[in-house]
């Protein structure tokens, strides 16, 4: 219990995205990312923190009561200590989820936890970082995210559901519209037309709380 992690943010708030959107979660949000997606919305998130003990993490996270725990970044697998942090939350009796950006190997993550992998669009201008051998790791306990900048980006993650038969692997598959940069609307009349097996989702803490740290 003695390792250390840096921590940017610990709160209680809304999930506002995933299969467990609108409930109350706590969400651990770790400091640094190597990835520079250009519609990031926690680039507050790149530096700084504090260091934290495993142990002062999971006294704050229990002081709130949580049901749903979020380890969230910044990239949380970034820091090797995230590993232990996911495992004692499952010991703990939460229900953990992992937000991470799929660049770095997902296999070492306690199976418990589910795996939220953001597979980066062209339009992320990160396309390049993706780690294609985590999608042999995925199970129905893990969710694939997309955020969706255009068609372009929407046709490639339709191929890459395809190729890597996602809808087969994953319990969920999630896209979102980048937020003022594409329009929900057609993403919707999109999915609908190919009647895509994917959840639509709007990033409910948007449109709540407009992106304010704490939220």
């Amino acid at each position: 219990m003695n390792q250390t992690l840096r921590i940017t943010e610990i709160f209680h708030s809304l999930q506002g995205e995933t299969r467990t959107v609108g409930l109350p979660t706590v969400f651990v949000r770790l400091t640094g990312c190597p990835l520079r997606c250009q519609y990031c919305d926690t680039a507050y998130a790149f530096s700084g923190g504090e260091l934290m003990t495993l142990e002062q993490i999971l006294e704050q996270v229990a002081g709130y009561r949580p049901r749903y725990v979020c380890v969230t970044g910044g990239e949380p697998l970034a820091q090797p200590n995230c590993i232990p942090l996911l495992k004692a939350l499952c010991d703990a009796g939460y229900q953990v989820s992992l937000e991470t950006s799929g660049a770095l190997d997902i296999a070492p993550v306690d199976v418990r936890v589910s795996r939220v992998v953001d597979l980066k669009t062209p339009g992320s201008a990160e396309v390049g970082r993706n780690r294609y051998e985590n999608m042999a790791e995925l199970t129905r306990n893990d969710q694939v995210k997309f955020v969706i900048c255009s068609r372009e980006d929407y046709d490639w993650a339709v191929s890459k559901i395809i190729e890597y038969r996602l809808d087969q692997r994953a319990g969920e598959l999630l896209m979102s519209p980048s937020h003022h940069e594409l329009e929900a609307r057609s993403l919707a009349e999109w999915i609908i037309a190919d009647n895509l097996p994917v959840r639509l989702q709007l990033q409910l803490h948007k449109y709540l709380w407009n992106d304010e740290p704490g939220h």
